[in-house]
C-alpha cells in the first residue's frame, strides 16, 4: 500500500462520519413489518374467528404459524442465500411480506390463509437473520450500535402502537383491511429499500464451529433453556390476551391494555440498556421475578381493573429488556461460537413463540383462560431457577464486557 493510499485513508478516518439516516429508517420500517407479521393477530383474534367461523383458539394457530415458519427457516435460508447480493435477499423478504398479507386479506379459505402465515413467518424468519448484519454494514465500527439500536427499533414500535393501532384499525376496517395495510406498508417497504437502501454482496462461505460444539459452551444450555421458557411464558399470554380479558370483564379495553403493555416494554428497553453492563445478572432474575408475580395477581381474577392494569405495565416492563437481556448473555458465553449461537438464539426464539400457540391454544379449549396464569408462573419458575443456578457461566454476576452479538 503506498503512502499516498495510507494518507487518504487516514483521511477519511478523521472525517466525521454521518449515520445513512434514510437507508436504516428502511431497515426500521422491514423490523416494524417483520414485528408486525408475528403479533398483529393476537390483537384481532376474536375477528379472525368469527371471520372463519373457528373457535379463538384455532386463530390463534395465525399466530403459531408464522412463529413456527421463522424458527424453522432462520439457519437453512441464512445458509442457502448467504451468498446472494443483500440487498436481492432483502427486496426477496419484502416481496413475500406483501403476497402472504395480500392473500390473508383476501383469502376465504382457513387452510389457503395458514398457509400463507406458514409462508410470511419463512420471510420474516430470513428478514431477522439480515437486519442486525446489514445496518452494522451501513456504518464504521464506532457507530455499529447506534445503527443497530436504529434498525432494530421497529421491534417495540411494532410491540407498542402497531398491534394497538392494528386492533383499533380492525374495528374500522376489519381483520382483513389490516392485512391489506400491511401489504401496502411492504410494497413501500420494497420500494424503499430498492432506491434508498445501499447494496452489498454476500458472504463467502466461512468456517464456524459445529453446532454441537457451541451447545457444549458452559453457559449457553442453560442461557437458551431460560429463552425458551421465558419467551414460552410471554407469548402464551399474549397471544391470548384478546379471551383472556374478556375473561376478566375487559374485553373492551384490549386496545388500551396492549397500549399498556407496549409503552411499558419501551420503558423496559430504555431501562436495560442503562444497565445492561452492570446488572446483567440481577436485571434477569428481577424481570423473570417480577413477570411471575403479575402472573400470580392475574391468577386471582377478582382483582380491579385498575390492578390488573397496574399488572400489565410490571409485565410489559419486565419483558421490554428480555431481547437485550437474552442476547447479551449468550454473546459472553459463546465467545468465537457467536454467528452460530446467534442463529441458535433466533431459531429458539421463533420456536417457543410458536409452542406458546399450541399451548394456548390446547389450554383455551380444554381448561380455560384461568388456568393461563398459573400455567405461566410454572415456566416462569423454571426459567427463575435455571437462571439463578448459571452463576458462574451464563448469567454471570458484575459488571460485563461488550455484547458481540445482536438478535435478529
Amino acid at each position: 500500500m503506498t503512502g499516498k493510499q495510507n494518507a487518504g485513508r487516514a483521511t477519511a478516518a478523521a472525517t466525521p462520519e454521518r449515520i445513512p439516516l434514510a437507508a436504516l429508517l428502511a431497515l426500521t420500517m422491514a423490523s416494524f413489518i417483520a414485528t408486525a407479521n408475528e403479533s398483529v393477530p393476537a390483537g384481532l383474534l376474536p375477528q379472525i374467528a368469527q371471520g372463519f367461523g373457528i373457535s379463538q383458539a384455532w386463530a390463534g394457530q395465525l399466530v403459531t404459524l408464522c412463529a413456527l415458519g421463522s424458527g424453522l427457516a432462520a439457519i437453512p435460508l441464512t445458509i442457502a442465500l448467504a451468498n446472494w447480493r443483500r440487498r436481492s435477499v432483502l427486496l426477496l423478504a419484502g416481496a413475500a411480506f406483501l403476497v402472504c398479507n395480500a392473500v390473508t386479506a383476501l383469502s376465504p379459505y382457513l387452510s389457503l390463509t395458514l398457509l400463507a402465515r406458514f409462508m410470511v413467518g419463512i420471510a420474516t424468519g430470513l428478514a431477522w437473520s439480515l437486519l442486525a448484519g446489514y445496518a452494522r454494514r451501513m456504518v464504521p465500527v464506532p457507530l455499529q450500535g447506534r445503527a443497530m439500536a436504529l434498525a432494530m427499533l421497529g421491534i417495540p414500535l411494532a410491540l407498542a402502537f402497531g398491534v394497538p393501532l392494528s386492533t383499533w384499525l380492525g374495528a374500522l376496517l376489519g381483520w382483513r383491511g389490516v392485512f391489506g395495510v400491511l401489504s401496502g406498508l411492504s410494497l413501500v417497504l420494497m420500494l424503499w429499500v430498492r432506491f434508498k437502501v445501499p447494496d452489498y454482496p454476500g458472504q463467502a462461505s466461512v468456517r464456524r464451529l459445529p453446532m454441537r460444539k457451541v451447545l457444549n459452551i458452559p453457559g449457553v444450555r442453560p442461557i437458551l433453556v431460560v429463552m425458551l421458557f421465558w419467551i414460552m411464558a410471554h407469548y402464551t399470554l399474549y397471544t391470548y390476551i384478546a379471551p383472556f380479558l374478556a375473561a376478566l370483564g375487559l374485553g373492551d379495553r384490549l386496545d388500551w391494555a396492549l397500549l399498556t403493555f407496549g409503552v411499558a416494554a419501551l420503558g423496559g428497553i430504555w431501562i436495560t440498556g442503562l444497565l445492561v453492563d452492570r446488572w446483567l445478572r440481577r436485571l434477569v432474575l428481577l424481570s423473570l421475578g417480577a413477570f411471575a408475580l403479575v402472573s400470580l395477581m392475574l391468577g386471582f381474577s377478582g382483582a380491579p381493573a385498575g390492578v390488573t392494569f397496574i399488572g400489565i405495565a410490571v409485565w410489559g416492563l419486565s419483558f421490554g429488556g428480555s431481547p437485550t437481556l437474552l442476547q447479551t448473555a449468550l454473546a459472553d458465553a459463546a465467545g468465537d461460537g457467536a454467528d452460530v449461537a446467534q442463529s441458535m438464539l433466533v431459531t429458539v426464539f421463533n420456536l417457543a413463540f410458536a409452542a406458546s400457540g399450541v399451548l394456548g391454544g390446547l389450554l383455551l379449549e380444554t381448561l380455560g383462560t384461568g388456568v393461563f396464569p398459573w400455567v405461566l408462573m410454572g415456566m416462569l419458575l423454571v426459567a427463575l431457577i435455571v437462571a439463578s443456578a448459571a452463576k458462574e457461566h451464563g448469567f454471570k454476576a458484575g459488571r460485563r464486557a461488550s455484547t458481540r452479538l445482536e438478535l435478529q
